[in-house]
């Protein structure tokens, strides 16, 4: 029999048969469904599936005393009702004793693809019911850009679905200018779902309407190859040198739009004495920009006079801003397109994250879905999501952030669903001795996860696939049912009852569940959303219909503005949402901040470590940090799919033949790669499209550290530093990271096993 499910990389059927899951396949209305499907044909039913309750046997025992044992430790299988009954009454302490931000409710991570089903709503609905607890806000894809953009020309929600789409850059774009490459291979893959891969297509469609790209990065992979696609290759890190010796010859050479810079832009003068030297006494000249990013001073000149000559659109990728003063390159990227002065126009201007994900660039009409209701937080309290380990290993310290400053609560408790911060954060190893701390670790997970493994209380959760739901995302115009195909797996349960069995014991299962079933939940959020479309001029089917045809598309809307479009016809009439209601070139705002890492206008910064300069000399080579191709981050990294892409077990870490060649390495062989913050075991692999100090090992990898601390999977965040992008966004600075490689000649085995 098949079933329709929806995930975060498309929506499928799967075959069920004799209640085991044969075969996956993309739906008619997918021109390119995406191949991580695959995981799920063994990864639901597997092994590493938690199956009852489970309480780490020093925490049940040691009266929380253990904490060293955190992650190490052997599991004790519970009943439900008493393992429910422990983690209420440990929550309960925790808030008599210390108060409700002294929890920490992380949840962080791409979930379930359902709008009821959604791990972190479910937590975050039953925490706010219990008085509150310290979150994260902004996110670890994108933190240095949710916080720089609105200071400069717009918030992030309104770039990430109001930019340029593909259709308008093939109609109307000249020449792409792709800093940081447009790397497909992510398109598989869209927050809370898509159903229509397109990307692939719409650069395709692009090329063969004679637009030109240019790939700047230090990987040619990154972007498709073409006639029609040059690579530049451009230092990792060193984006804003670059585009700085591009504004030079703009300006030096009269090439720049001074009545856009004018009539639409506030503190070019200032930027320009910075730039020309006037400063700091250093013109970023090509010259000086060569010297920094590898590109020659000559490509540099020849690649700022081109772009005035035609329809130019530049987009950076958001890896640029996940490195240290990653706000500077998205801030640098807007200031040179305000130099162009082709902002407004159809298939000018700028945007980020071509190739992130699979609807960036889609022209396809939004819509806001109900979702189910967490409610305010209230305590009102967050921290920026890559400052955990901080929060965690320095309660009562404080950090700059964004104009003020974040004073760090104590956690006692941490609550986790949906997400895995072993995956996500820098330096692992650092992240351990915080997580140590707290007394207690609850989480809800349905593997044996690093996450679970370094828990207290584990609850084992079902998956989409055991469940009721709906997928309706805002970026993609199509509902669909998610059918149950599977019963529950051995004792597994929905995170909605598993926090409405903690609620009851709380007292508060009455408001958590507002009396509705889990399916009386689905209609109501459905009634809601009906509400909203009237609101927008379309109408949704009833639940009953819309539930026995399996999915609503959306009507399209009549046209898709060109972005920016009113503001360049009216600047005064259609402000911008920043201070001077212009773009930033300059912005007194983040002056009188006062950051020293931070300056009021864009501006080449010099990384903690990075190639021809700090720590080149120890750490030869630049490791980056992609996303992998046969899994969404961590998600299912047990399956065969995702498994056989790598070499016993471990991550191919991609590595240039010379490289490669002067360490003695064969394609195959296992490799340890080091740095001073950690070391992991990887396979290597050999690819002739890249810098040659520069190699390349996917993340997502589950955590499995030996008896060394060394990762034995191929977990790049070992490596990476837990360093903030500055005291403006504190962002994530993975990718401003140094290594050296050397042969591993003990045995090795993969370690994905259950505890």
């Amino acid at each position: 029999m098949r079933y329709k499910t929806a995930t975060q990389w498309g929506v499928y059927e799967v075959e069920v048969m004799d209640g085991q899951i044969t075969d996956v396949q993309g739906i008619s209305a997918d021109p390119a469904p995406a191949p991580m499907a695959n995981t799920l044909l063994d990864g639901i039913q597997h092994d590493q599936r938690i199956q009852r309750p489970a309480i780490r046997q020093g925490w049940l025992r040691g009266n929380n005393r253990d904490r060293a044992r955190r992650g190490v430790d052997k599991f004790l299988d519970v009943p439900w009702d008493e393992a429910l009954d422990i983690a209420a009454q440990e929550l309960a302490r925790v808030v008599a004793e210390h108060g409700n931000t002294a929890i920490f409710a992380g949840s962080y991570g791409w979930a379930s693809a359902g709008r009821f089903h959604h791990a972190q709503s479910q937590l975050h609905r039953f925490i706010n019911l219990l008085g509150g607890s310290t979150r994260a806000m902004n996110s670890y894809s994108t933190a240095a850009a949710q916080v720089i953009l609105p200071h400069v020309v717009a918030p992030w929600s309104q770039i990430e679905l109001e930019q340029t789409s593909w259709q308008e850059i093939t109609n109307s774009t000249e020449l792409v200018v792709a800093f940081g490459g447009i790397p497909l291979r992510n398109t598989q893959v869209a927050y809370g779902g898509i159903t229509e891969h397109q990307s692939s297509g719409s650069f395709t469609q692009a090329l063969a309407s004679g637009v030109k790209f240019i790939n700047i990065s230090p990987i040619k992979d990154d972007m498709p190859e073409s006639s029609s696609v040059q690579w530049l290759a451009c230092r990792p890190g060193t984006d804003v040198a670059l585009m700085l010796g591009l504004a030079y010859v703009l300006e030096t050479e009269s090439l720049v739009s001074k009545k856009f810079l004018e009539s639409h832009c506030s503190g070019y003068v200032l930027f320009r004495k910075y730039l020309l030297g006037h400063e700091n006494g250093i013109a970023k000249t090509p010259q000086w920009a060569e010297k920094i990013c590898s590109v020659s001073a000559e490509e540099i000149t020849s690649l700022a006079r081109r772009l005035v000559k035609q329809r130019t659109f530049m987009t950076a990728a958001w890896s640029l801003q996940r490195a240290h003063h990653g706000e500077q390159p998205y801030w640098m990227l807007v200031t040179l397109a305000a130099m162009l002065g082709q902002i407004g126009l159809p298939g000018g201007g700028f945007g980020f994250g071509y190739g992130a994900e699979g609807f960036i660039g889609s022209h396809w009409r939004r819509f806001n879905w109900a979702t189910f209701s967490k409610g305010m937080n209230p305590t009102r309290f967050a921290i920026p999501v890559a400052r955990i380990a901080d929060m965690l290993l320095h309660p009562n310290e404080s950090i700059h952030y964004d104009g003020r400053d974040i004073i760090f609560p104590e956690i006692d408790l941490i609550y986790w669903a949906g997400g895995n911060p072993f995956h996500h954060h820098q330096d692992l190893n650092r992240l351990i001795k915080g997580w140590r701390r707290p007394s207690t670790v609850i989480v809800n997970e349905p593997w044996w996860t690093p996450t679970a493994q370094w828990a207290d209380i584990v609850f084992p959760a079902t998956t989409a696939l055991e469940r009721e739901d709906i997928c309706a995302s805002s970026h993609d115009p199509y509902a669909h049912v998610m059918q149950a195909a599977l019963p529950a797996q051995h004792q597994a349960r929905s995170d909605h009852e598993i926090f409405t069995g903690l609620a009851k014991r709380l007292g508060l299962d009455a408001a958590f569940t507002a009396g509705l079933s889990e399916r009386e939940w689905l209609q109501d959020m459905w009634q809601r959303s009906s509400e909203l479309a009237l609101r927008e001029g379309f109408e949704l089917p009833e639940f009953e219909d819309f539930w026995k045809a399996g999915t609503f598309q959306i009507p399209e809307a009549n046209s898709r503005p060109v972005w920016l479009a009113d503001f360049r016809a009216d600047p005064l009439l259609h402000p911008l949402r920043t201070p001077s209601g212009k773009i930033e070139l300059f912005s007194k705002t983040i002056a009188e901040f006062n950051y020293s890492d931070c300056p009021g206008h864009a501006a080449w910064l010099e990384p903690f470590e990075r190639l021809g300069g700090a720590g080149h000399s120890r750490y030869p080579l630049h490791l980056l940090t992609p996303q992998p191709e046969r899994r969404l981050h961590s998600q299912l990294d047990h399956s065969a799919h995702s498994q056989a892409g790598k070499i016993q077990g471990k991550e191919v870490i991609s590595i240039h033949p010379d490289t490669a060649a002067a360490r003695g390495f064969s394609p195959g062989d296992i490799v340890r790669v080091f740095n001073d913050r950690g070391a992991c075991l990887a396979a290597v692999g050999l690819d002739t499209n890249r810098l040659v100090d520069v190699v390349s090992l996917p993340t997502g990898s589950w955590f499995a550290p030996l008896e060394d601390a060394t990762d034995a999977n191929g977990n790049p965040n070992v490596l990476t530093a837990d360093i903030g992008t500055s005291s403006l966004a504190q962002g994530p600075s993975a990718n401003t990271c140094l290594v050296e490689v050397e042969r591993y000649l003990e045995p090795v085995n993969p370690r994905n096993r259950p505890p």
